[in-house]
């Protein structure tokens, strides 16, 4: 079974690779959903000889597991990059906007040439690309930068939690039930996103 996976996981980036295009970068975000918090992309390339060792969606991996490939990811790249939106401009171009931003910030950041990309879903003209559902499930490149963009974005929420009463260690500002009974209790602070109109907003006369 794992074989089958492993093959799946590198087959975009085969075809690409038997093309000619010899840096290929995976984009991935982490953030677009909650409430509170940045948008953070990150991209990743690996050498034409990698050998896959991520098999799972990032979402499912412990985060024990997310950690130890965040480094193994450091380790194995060619080039990682990271790109960071923050709530305030999110409210100013909207999420969608402010997740290609994130790409854009993420592919600079990488600092190293690439030739081709892969998005999870979103169009990125004018970059030579191609946009896929389920990425992170098809792609080793794009399920590296996902687990790159959800360790660096849950790192800072975790640094959030300690500056502000709510528990950005544990929703990372997804609107819980916790999430919720804090905003009730406490109010919004300065990195929730008012754009995105919550109900509870509505009830506080926000």
């Amino acid at each position: 079974m794992q074989k089958k996976t492993s093959r799946c996981m590198l087959q975009i980036e085969k075809e690409l690779w038997s093309k000619g295009f010899k840096n290929i970068a995976g984009i991935d975000e982490a953030g677009r959903g909650p409430v509170a918090g940045p948008v953070v992309a990150a991209s990743v390339i690996f050498p034409q000889n990698i050998e896959p060792f991520i098999f799972k969606d990032s979402k499912k991996l412990t985060k024990k597991q997310r950690e130890e490939l965040f480094t193994q990811i450091k380790e194995r790249a060619l080039a990682v990059g990271i790109g960071i939106v923050d709530n305030s401009v999110i409210d100013r171009i909207n999420i969608y906007n402010a997740t290609k931003l994130a790409m854009k910030r993420a592919i600079e950041d990488m600092n190293h040439n690439f030739d081709y990309l892969i998005t999870d879903y979103v169009k990125f003209d004018p970059y030579p690309h191609i946009s896929l559902k389920k990425a992170d499930e098809k792609s080793l490149s794009v399920a590296a930068a996902s687990i790159i963009a959800k360790v660096f974005r849950d790192r800072i929420m975790e640094e959030f939690s300690k500056y502000y009463p709510h528990s950005f260690d544990k929703h990372k500002g997804y609107l819980t039930e916790l999430h919720r009974e804090e905003i009730i209790r406490y109010g919004l602070t300065p990195i929730h996103r008012k754009s995105f109109k919550i109900d509870i907003q509505y009830r506080l006369n926000i």
